[in-house]
């Protein structure tokens, strides 16, 4: 699961006791991990099928694609120096390896979620008025609680209209199917699940706040600065898998078919989850994306999210704490403490037919 944050201030902070930049030199041996999630699977079908590998030779390096089955473990692992990259979300990218101190960079902007996230409360035609004074069950401090935020925004409300109650995403769909739950936030395909109770209304979802959860393959900044070989070699073996996969063909579906059999669904619930997800299959779309003004402006609402909520560090005194670099030389927050970089060059030249 992608979103399992409960304990992401807490790992903050461990990560900015634990965190060291990795070593900053020419290497040809690389690691990235990863965990499951609809926009990541593709980084298992490329390790199982050769593709990761054809790619690293191409650049005479080798790159170890690592599964873990926790997610904030992963980003905790990468912030300490045991992977070179790793698949995250935008928040995480800024709460965790970047508050840490690690400067990264988002090297493969992948997808965004575009309906995967969701609310929904108990009863038929309900609105997100309706939040107001109920509790609302889900994993603090996650993308969801984010969404939360976002949403009650829309509907002039804010968190003090209600209670969050920290529910863990193992427990979200049996909690709900009991009488003292009335409304939840969540993700796909615990979303899905909870969607088909009877008598249950979806009052907002990503869809409404689109581009904004955005799913990555960061990587420690220094490493790639000296290794350029590895984010060509990542990049090209990303969009050579996306071309595959999302093909009308007998391969694009055997693709899915592997990706769904690997992330424990069939492929009707594997395009299910697709289907609410903006994939940028293009690499000529990511960098559409990359370079557009929406990016810094999204970056900058869920940096102010994140400090309200205690995650940019013990040592935050504003929004700003944290330095975001972007396309075009754009660059928010704080310029002297950079940690955190959308670089779309790498997407360029896979656009380009450069790699």
């Amino acid at each position: 699961m992608r979103k399992s944050l409960l304990s992401s201030l807490i790992a903050t902070g461990l990560s900015a006791a634990l965190s060291f930049p990795a070593l900053a030199a020419p290497k040809t041996d690389f690691s990235v991990c990863w965990t499951i999630y609809a926009g990541w699977m593709p980084w298992e079908y490329g390790q199982a099928e050769g593709i990761v590998d054809k790619w690293a030779k191409k650049y005479d390096i080798n790159i170890d694609v690592v599964q873990l089955n926790d997610y904030v473990e992963s980003i905790n692992q990468y912030t300490a120096g045991q992977f070179d990259g790793c698949t995250m979300t935008n928040m995480d990218a800024l709460t965790i390896p970047a508050a840490g101190g690690v400067d990264s960079t988002a090297l493969i902007i992948g997808d965004f979620s575009n309906g995967n996230d969701g609310i929904v409360l108990k009863g038929e035609k309900k609105t997100l008025g309706d939040l107001k004074g109920q509790d609302v069950n889900l994993v603090e401090l996650s993308v969801s609680h984010y969404l939360l935020a976002r949403g009650l925004e829309k509907a002039n409300l804010s968190e003090k209209d209600l209670k969050v109650v920290n529910t863990s995403d193992a427990d979200l769909v049996a909690a709900f199917a009991t009488d003292d739950v009335t409304a939840v936030a969540t993700w796909n395909p615990l979303l899905a699940e909870i969607e088909a109770a009877p008598s249950v209304t979806k009052v907002f979802d990503s869809s409404q706040i689109p581009g904004e959860i955005i799913d990555l393959m960061v990587v420690n900044s220094d490493t790639l600065k000296d290794n350029p070989a590895l984010g060509k070699a990542l990049t090209g073996a990303w969009y050579e898998i996306m071309a595959t996969m999302s093909a009308d063909s007998d391969a694009g579906k055997a693709a899915r078919e592997h990706m769904a059999k690997a992330s424990g669904t069939d492929l009707a619930g594997y395009e299910a989850q697709l289907a609410a997800t903006k994939m940028f299959y293009s690499a000529k779309d990511a960098v559409a994306f990359a370079n557009s003004p929406k990016l810094p402006a999204t970056m900058t609402k869920v940096a102010e999210f994140s400090f309200s909520h205690g995650l940019l560090g013990e040592g935050a005194k504003s929004a700003d704490a944290i330095g975001m670099g972007f396309a075009k030389d754009v660059i928010t927050g704080d310029k002297s403490n950079l940690k955190l970089r959308f670089d779309p060059s790498f997407m360029q030249m896979a656009a380009d037919g450069t790699l």
